[in-house]
């Protein structure tokens, strides 16, 4: 009986995993917990599948686990996994790239509206019994403000397309599309700089790799504008959170939106939280009751489709 293995998951009870694993007569065990590499290597040895949330998927883990066949994310960022010494290996990567994608688009725009309105601001105010506005002004004219968008993927699109409605003017930059064009949403094409220089809003929707780590640093906050705001739902080592609280302190920038960390959970005693100027929700994107039950069933279903001898619905690397 081929064997799937959830390496980690916070999403609890895993019912939802075990009915689509039954029906494929497969076995589906209790969630692990691992963190690191060693705990993976500790319970992956007969594992067919393994399902992944954080943690690292190696290419040592994958020597030591002779029989896999597929990695599959909870989620859509692969960042903990090894994609080419899979590939190299014939083992598959899928992930679930499309089960959220409204909702982190609405948690960019939620995030967005909660510093140009001032609402956390405000609430905090009329608790103490203020029932005044002199902590939030000046508050501006949302219609006629632009949004920006950095990274043009379906979320990207999707957040921009909602902050058009609320009365945003809305721009995108993406290293796939040629500054000067259009989406075929009609989102304006320009480059990285043109976006930091006009943009009130910058979103950050891009994944973590490489090459997008710390994207966000001390010399492309400089480029924004001083009253502009930064929202981030996208991968927390997107954003170089040293050079973003020192913005945030100095006033470089004025706020910032975030649902993602570079460490997570977030400490009690991070420097974030003792900032009047940023707003902060803890990786809550992805979240509605919706989008749960497609995050728990799809990553089971790819991984039973690739061991059943099936293509899955969402495979990343090419060949299988």
């Amino acid at each position: 009986m081929k064997k799937i293995v959830i390496l980690d998951s916070n999403l609890g009870a895993i019912d939802l995993e075990r009915s689509i694993a039954d029906q494929y007569g497969f076995v589906i065990d209790k969630p692990k917990q691992c963190k690191t590499e060693d705990d993976v290597i500790s319970v992956v040895k007969d594992a067919d599948g393994i399902i992944v949330q954080y943690a690292p998927v190696t290419r040592k883990v994958l020597d030591a686990a002779p029989n896999l066949k597929v990695v599959s994310e909870y989620g859509v960022g692969v960042d903990s996994i090894d994609i080419a010494a899979c590939t190299e290996k014939g083992i598959a990567v899928c992930n679930v790239p499309d089960y959220s994608y409204q909702e982190v688009a609405d948690q960019a725009i939620a995030l967005t509206l909660a510093l140009d309105r001032g609402v956390v601001v405000l609430d905090k105010q009329i608790r103490s019994g203020n029932y005044g506005l002199t902590a939030v002004k000046p508050l501006h004219r949302i219609v006629g403000k632009v949004f920006g968008v950095v990274g043009l993927g379906r979320i990207a699109r999707a957040a921009a397309m909602k902050a058009r409605g609320i009365g945003y003017k809305v721009m995108g930059t993406d290293i796939a599309f040629d500054p000067g064009m259009r989406t075929e949403e009609g989102i304006a094409v320009v480059t990285f700089d043109e976006l930091l220089s006009q943009s009130d809003v910058v979103s950050v929707h891009v994944p973590l790799m490489e090459s997008t780590k710390h994207l966000i640093n001390a010399a492309v906050l400089s480029k924004m504008k001083p009253d502009a705001i930064l929202i981030n739902t996208a991968r927390g080592g997107v954003v170089d959170t040293e050079a973003l609280i020192e913005a945030l302190k100095n006033r470089t920038i004025r706020g910032a939106g975030l649902d993602v960390f570079e460490t997570e959970p977030l400490p009690k005693d991070h420097p974030l939280i003792a900032l009047d100027n940023v707003v902060l929700t803890p990786h809550a994107g992805y979240y509605s009751e919706e989008s749960l039950y497609e995050l728990k069933t799809r990553p089971v279903q790819n991984a039973a489709d690739v061991l059943a001898g099936k293509k899955p619905r969402n495979i990343l690397n090419f060949g299988f």
